[in-house]
């Protein structure tokens, strides 16, 4: 799967308001978020490296002690095991995502959603 067309992949919702469509390679996954108004990313950290870029709107986001609101262009890393969190005041906002090595548990989700779920939401 060299090519993927970002608007026809299945979405997962991973928590309340944030829907997400996944591809991964080997050593790196990306994960096109869309995060609804009133999305709540929930305090957590995970053992990857985490990069994220937002592509449309504006989200309130905080890693470790440092919190800001960020929008379109603006770029952010989060190192393995630091705690993240986050806020849509308004929606949708976009944001790529990009984890590495890949989160497995996400994978899992997304590809037993995708296989068996009828509720997987498609943008055709």
């Amino acid at each position: 799967m060299p090519f993927v067309n970002v608007e026809q992949l299945p979405q997962l919702e991973l928590f309340p308001k944030a829907f997400s469509g996944i591809i991964a390679g080997e050593n790196l996954m990306l994960s096109f978020l869309v995060l609804e108004t009133g999305c709540e990313i929930p305090e957590h950290s995970h053992p990857h490296e985490q990069a994220g870029l937002v592509l449309d709107g504006r989200l309130r986001f905080r890693i470790g002690d440092d919190e800001r609101e960020v929008g379109p262009g603006e770029a952010f890393i989060i190192p393995a095991d630091v705690v993240h969190a986050g806020f849509v005041d308004k929606g949708p906002v976009k944001v790529l995502d990009i984890f590495a090595p890949p989160r497995q548990d996400y994978i899992e989700r997304y590809n037993s959603h995708t296989q068996t779920d009828p509720q997987t939401r498609h943008n055709e």
